[in-house]
């Protein structure tokens, strides 16, 4: 399993990439009903997205995407149903990158998760990094993911889906 920040590729196609994990969020109402949790940003209008966000420095994915859901949904009371088998990358949108400076976009671990009966979602964390969120079916995402997100949210779900997981 791919779970060591080490094997995160330095480069691709010789652009810089942070090294980041994101979170394909499944109600607890999951197998039964299969909802998956999106959310607008706090600094970019009308950009919805999956949990996500970077690796520290000698840690390991899993580890910050324990750290991530708990910073960003104020859980980590989850179960790990799978995690995609390998890296996956997307290049920021030019005002995006002027921001994120050095890098050019982000290179993704993405785990699909559930959460445990009675985890409570919590986005007024300590630093909000959405505004609002909810529970859609997955063939809705795509009315409310951000563009340049799409083609990966695309392979990442197509894969679970082939491999029977949604």
């Amino acid at each position: 399993m791919v779970d060591k920040i080490d094997n995160i590729p330095a480069s691709t196609n010789g652009k810089n990439y942070r090294p980041n994990v994101a979170a394909i969020v499944l109600s607890a109402k999951y197998p039964e009903k299969c909802e998956v949790f999106i959310a607008s940003r706090t600094d970019v209008d009308n950009a919805w997205q999956f949990p996500q966000g970077g690796i520290d420095a000698g840690e390991t994915a899993r580890e910050a995407l324990f750290r991530e859901l708990e910073e960003e949904i104020g859980t980590n009371s989850i179960d790990i149903i799978a995690q995609y088998p390998e890296w996956v990358s997307y290049d920021f949108p030019p005002a995006i990158a002027k921001k994120m400076h050095p890098y050019d976009g982000q290179i993704q671990m993405y785990y699909l998760v559930k959460l445990k009966k009675g985890a409570k979602v919590d986005i007024n964390t300590q630093n909000p990094e959405f505004s609002e969120y909810k529970f859609v079916p997955t063939k809705n995402i795509y009315d409310y993911i951000t563009f340049f997100k799409r083609t990966v949210y695309k392979q990442v779900l197509k894969y679970f889906k082939k491999e029977g997981f949604i």
